[in-house]
């Protein structure tokens, strides 16, 4: 990256990282500029579209959309968490067809977006070594929610679509052994556990605010689809978790080094 780039890049970082110092200040986020709010609902949007991981065995299926909502609202706060998580997941879902669930996105995905923010913005007053002991707990909690439901409900035959599927999605059949998942359990604890005792050590309330928001998602579509649209929604609660565990793993790595730019 040439020097005008890079300094570019590290301006925008640094606005991300001022509003969240505003979030944290007075619990909502005022974005600078509508662009820069639109940015964030592009992000989720997309993030939603262009990467999904299916198993026909089990019918597992999810995006990284997740990761989107959450990295928004631990950069930017409440507002733009609400916004950009409600409005970029409804566009995605329009764009993809699925016109019955956009209403239900709009508000799930907006009150999970602005419980995070909101949760994050309040971070209680705790030593370092009882945030550091909550991120070892939150750590082992990620480790075993992921191997548990990564090796019962997305392992196997998996096909990976890569692009939006009317523009010519590349799909890529793979087979996923359970072993990965515990791979990638590790790997979130590690980042966890190893960003509480290097810099951050409260890294482990951000995990466990992502996972309280996320479970107001799971809680909003199993009642949407059960209530409303008359499916046997609790076969759809697992894949829901699963979608909140990838969600975590992409989301606090990246929170963490965007905040390691700041420094």
């Amino acid at each position: 990256m040439n020097p005008s780039g890079h300094a570019r890049w590290r301006a925008t970082v640094k606005s991300m990282h001022e509003n969240e110092e505003v979030a944290g200040a007075r619990s909502v986020l005022k974005p600078r500029t509508i662009p820069q709010l639109a940015f964030y609902t592009g992000l989720v949007a997309v993030a939603t579209l262009i990467f999904t991981i299916y198993v026909p065995a089990t019918r597992g299926y999810f995006n990284v959309g997740e990761s989107a909502v959450f990295l928004v609202a631990l950069l930017a706060g409440a507002r733009a968490g609400a916004f950009a998580g409600g409005v970029g997941s409804m566009i995605a879902d329009i764009v993809l067809g699925y016109y019955f669930f956009a209403p239900a996105t709009l508000l799930i995905k907006g009150t999970e977006g602005g419980i995070l923010g909101y949760l994050a913005s309040r971070k209680p007053a705790l030593s370092r070594r009882a945030w550091r002991l909550l991120s070892v707990a939150v750590g082992a909690a990620l480790f075993a929610c992921i191997f548990l439901v990564g090796s019962v409900y997305y392992a196997g035959e998996a096909e990976i679509g890569i692009g939006l599927p009317w523009a010519g999605q590349q799909v890529i059949t793979v087979t996923v052994p359970p072993w990965f998942w515990a791979a990638i359990g590790l790997f979130a604890a590690g980042v966890v556990v190893a960003a509480s005792f290097a810099s951050r050590p409260e890294v482990g309330y951000s995990a466990l605010c992502a996972a309280i928001a996320g479970s107001v998602m799971v809680a909003g579509y199993f009642i949407y689809e059960q209530l409303v649209l008359g499916y046997v929604a609790i076969a759809e609660v697992p894949f829901n978790i699963g979608q909140i565990l990838v969600g975590i793993v992409i989301a606090i790595p990246a929170y963490n080094s965007l905040k390691a730019l700041k420094r």
